[in-house]
């Protein structure tokens, strides 16, 4: 069945007429969700029965942000809360062995909860690496300072929603630390070196260039393409993330519509896909912009149609767990954050 190369969200808890004849028509990759979207379990598994329904796939993707800290979709009364990056970075400088095993868990334990309702895919891990002065978007999202510790993280994470059944997104390749604005706002520029860029910020993406899915950063990197962000820039793409980085998963876009980035939703898709990102992420729910980027982006093809595929292809069945044990061991290693912190 021919797919189109975007993702696209939805305006609330369940779909309007204009939506369903949209979606059936423009045949999109794959859906994200938001709060706006969820009100509970019941609702959102049978909303995501209904997307995939309507584009005629059971594997269609649909996407969440659940990371946990600020940026979690799903959350209580229905869903537990889960930590910020941040705490896995705090107990892995406590006992390096410790930090992996509670990312590991934290993130097998979020895709536990997504799976339940069918989303299948999460934008997690982050592999950004903050610098002093830079904005709070980032921020405790992070799991740390250094690369290699960013990196040891992002892989435990990365490891424990697949051992759940849930796909990573890899995100915001190729660095998001130094930006020292809101991308959602305004266009960050970075004007570091490209030697330092090497040995910290692209550093941490290197070792998680075998994950199946990358989301991009709407980010200029002066010393590199000082004039386009890495989202629509092939140099960026093809130099920096394909080459120096050494990804060659799914490549998708940040939100296209944020406000880092100019000109028409429709030029701004084109533009995406044509420095090299395989699919276009647009993500506010508004049904002319939807329209615009459908009728911008290709057919999901050619070498960017194999990468979905392979993509999809790393998912597998869940591996057995006892959620409740693995909940309590979950909870236990977090308090031991809390008594070192007393202890001090």
């Amino acid at each position: 069945m021919v797919q189109r190369a975007f993702i696209t969200g939805l305006v609330g808890p369940s779909l309007s007429a204009e939506e369903r004849d949209f979606f059936r028509e423009a045949q999109p990759w794959g859906f994200i969700l938001f709060k706006r979207n969820v009100e509970n379990k019941q609702q959102v598994l049978k909303l995501v029965r209904e997307l995939r329904d309507l584009v005629g796939r059971a594997d269609a993707p649909v996407l969440t942000d659940q990371e946990g800290g600020r940026v979690q979709r799903l959350g209580p009364p229905h869903w537990p809360s889960y930590p910020p990056g941040a705490v896995y970075g705090a107990l892995y400088d406590l006992d390096v062995q410790i930090g992996l095993e509670a990312a590991r868990l934290g993130a097998r334990l979020i895709a536990t909860d997504l799976l339940d309702v069918g989303i299948t895919v999460d934008c997690l891990p982050l592999a950004d690496v903050p610098v002093e002065g830079s904005d709070r978007i980032i921020g405790d999202r992070a799991y740390g300072r250094t690369p290699d510790k960013v990196a040891a993280i992002a892989g435990a994470v990365a490891e424990g929603l697949m051992a759940a059944g849930v796909l990573p997104v890899l995100k915001h390749i190729p660095g998001h630390g130094r930006a020292r604005v809101d991308s959602h706002e305004q266009l960050p520029t970075v004007e570091t070196d490209r030697s330092t860029l090497e040995a910290t910020d692209f550093a941490a993406f290197r070792p998680l260039a075998w994950l199946p899915c990358a989301m991009t950063a709407h980010v200029v990197f002066s010393a590199i393409d000082p004039a386009t962000p890495a989202t629509t820039s092939a140099t960026m793409v093809q130099e920096v993330i394909r080459r120096a980085i050494g990804f060659q998963g799914l490549l998708m876009s940040d939100d296209i519509s944020m406000g880092a980035l100019s000109g028409t939703i429709a030029e701004r898709s084109v533009a995406a896909i044509a420095a090299g990102c395989d699919v276009v992420l647009h993500c506010n729910g508004k049904l002319a912009e939807m329209q615009a980027v459908a009728a911008a982006v290709p057919v999901l093809s050619g070498p960017a149609g194999q990468r979905a595929d392979t993509a999809l292809g790393m998912r597998s069945a869940p591996q057995p767990l006892d959620a409740a044990e693995a909940r309590t061991r979950f909870s236990d290693l977090l308090r031991r954050l809390g008594n070192a912190v007393v202890n001090a």
